[in-house]
């Protein structure tokens, strides 16, 4: 029996993981209607991903979103080391990332917990996510999506929506249903995951890698006196039983080698590792976002970070086209921005993952000699810190290939993200202006009154802040205009600051920003 919806959306959610629920938060931010559906029942109450990167943090800070994260999560403050049950290596992180972020840290949050905050918040907004409700077929016709969604008492409810998001995972049946290949393969490993209550010298609060002939061991700290996260490999012959194993089937060498002792085990699970990148990451008016898109390796704790990258690169366009202030070809530059990203990234992780649990001798022999004698004094140097932290926290990801990005001021291309400089005054930096997720410009040091002008004939939100040589050092160019997109990077990077430039910009992709004035100088 088909029921006819009476619901009014505008974006159709399919999954309420983090990457949908942040696309859902950031649309109804921006005033889109959303409806955000899963089969499951409940919210997920065990889960793998942990880490949440400073670029995260960034892009939750314009929607009053990091400080509850930070909060409620634990600062990943420094890394340890291990090789065959010895300490050969301590990296303290708490300097890796000053003045290069507001967040310069991780945050180890579990996703369980992330998600339940996520949708607290779409609570406040309105919106609740539809439990027990699956997607069973859509269709992309007359410039409309018709999506049939079974209820919980089995009625197939037709949902007409201008877009659809397939948030579903690594099987994304909105995937399969648009027949987009997802190329790619498994490790040969079994891994599990354990949250468990322990004690022990290394239940200090820091992170912990450990590798051996045939094991590794990861451990996360969590917030609470010796909550922690341990994630290793199964022994080969556990992995034929993997339907019924417990705590007590994996090998305890490593973890008995680092001396932590396990007092309780809250869950347990086991997992394949894929690395896959889907073809495309668009078609019509169907978009894949997160897992649905990539999975790869947790070396780094990108995974779920990409996934919210995906939601608000996308949420900030749809939004902008269904309300009439950019034209629709600007939904094309999605894919593009995010898939180079995302296969990027699945070739980096699968090297660093493979090195980490491959069983030949060369990758024993790095890992159990090499590693020990390169790596620590390594991480001692400020050089490769800062790119450690660059590249890990996600501040690095830019799209200076993209459509949507033009020019260079300074060391700061179109596509980068817009750099962080702190300001004179309490908690005040070039990233409060971000808040209001609209576009803008910022000039640092001085503005023509023809500028200006013209930024007030098209309602352009204006900042100039005076010039400080720290803006000079982390790329910025005195005098220099940069229009800055409602996701923080950087469309055009002008030196010459021209009105004409930034006006023909936004008459090529017919943008009209949301804000009715110019906001007065900083």
């Amino acid at each position: 029996m088909n029921t006819p919806s009476s619901h009014d959306t505008e974006v159709l959610i399919i999954g309420a993981g983090p990457t949908g629920l942040v696309l859902g938060l950031w649309l109804t931010r921006l005033g889109v209607r959303v409806r955000i559906v899963d089969k499951t029942s409940e919210p997920g109450t065990t889960s793998r991903a942990l880490a949440v990167q400073a670029r995260t943090l960034e892009l939750y800070d314009q929607i009053g979103l990091a400080k509850a994260v930070v909060e409620r999560g634990r600062k990943a403050v420094a890394a340890n080391l291990w090789v065959s049950g010895k300490r050969e290596g301590h990296v303290v992180f708490g300097d890796m990332g000053q003045g290069l972020s507001p967040f310069p840290y991780a945050i180890i949050f579990p996703q369980d917990e992330h998600e339940r905050l996520l949708i607290e918040r779409l609570k406040e907004c309105g919106v609740e996510v539809e439990r027990e409700t699956e997607l069973v077929k859509f269709e992309d016709s007359a410039g409309r999506v018709l999506a049939h969604l079974k209820r919980p008492d089995g009625t197939i409810e037709a949902c007409e929506s201008a877009y659809i998001a397939g948030c579903d995972g690594a099987r994304s049946y909105v995937r399969e249903a648009l027949q987009i290949g997802f190329p790619g393969g498994a490790y040969t490993h079994l891994f599990y995951i354990a949250d468990v209550q322990a004690s022990g010298p290394t239940m200090n609060g820091e992170l912990h890698l450990a590798l051996d002939t045939s094991d590794f061991l990861f451990a996360f700290p969590l917030k609470g006196e010796g909550r922690a996260r341990l994630v290793g490999t199964v022994g080969e012959q556990a992995e034929h039983q993997h339907d019924d194993l417990s705590c007590d089937d994996v090998s305890k060498r490593v973890i008995e080698r680092m001396r932590i002792e396990v007092e309780r085990v809250n869950w347990f699970s086991t997992y394949r590792v894929y690395h896959r990148v889907a073809d495309h990451f668009s078609k019509g008016r169907a978009f894949l976002l997160g897992d649905s898109a990539h999975i790869h390796s947790p070396v780094g704790g990108q995974g779920m970070n990409t996934g919210i990258g995906d939601a608000v690169n996308l949420a900030w366009k749809l939004a902008a086209v269904l309300q009439g202030h950019a034209d629709a070809s600007i939904l094309d530059s999605y894919e593009p921005e995010r898939i180079a990203f995302a296969r990027r990234l699945v070739a980096t992780t699968d090297r660093a993952f493979t090195g980490v649990t491959s069983g030949s001798a060369l990758a024993r022999l790095v890992r159990l000699h090499l590693a020990p004698i390169v790596i620590p004094p390594l991480f001692k140097l400020p050089q490769l810190r800062r790119l450690m932290f660059l590249t890990i926290s996600q501040i690095r990801v830019n799209y200076r290939e993209s459509k949507l990005s033009e020019g260079r001021a300074g060391e700061v291309h179109g596509g980068d993200r817009l750099p962080w400089v702190k300001i004179d005054g309490v908690d005040a930096d070039n990233f409060k202006p971000l808040t209001s997720m609209d576009w803008q410009v910022h000039v640092y040091g001085n503005e023509t009154p023809d500028f200006r002008s013209s930024c007030n004939s098209r309602n352009l939100p204006l900042h100039v802040f005076p010039w400080r040589p720290e803006m000079g050092a982390v790329g910025l160019r005195r005098n220099a205009a940069y229009l800055v997109r409602p996701d923080g990077y950087v469309a055009i990077a002008d030196p010459e600051a021209s009105a004409t430039a930034m006006t023909s910009y936004l008459d090529a992709h017919k943008i009209i920003p949301r804000e009715q004035q110019v906001r007065p100088l900083d």
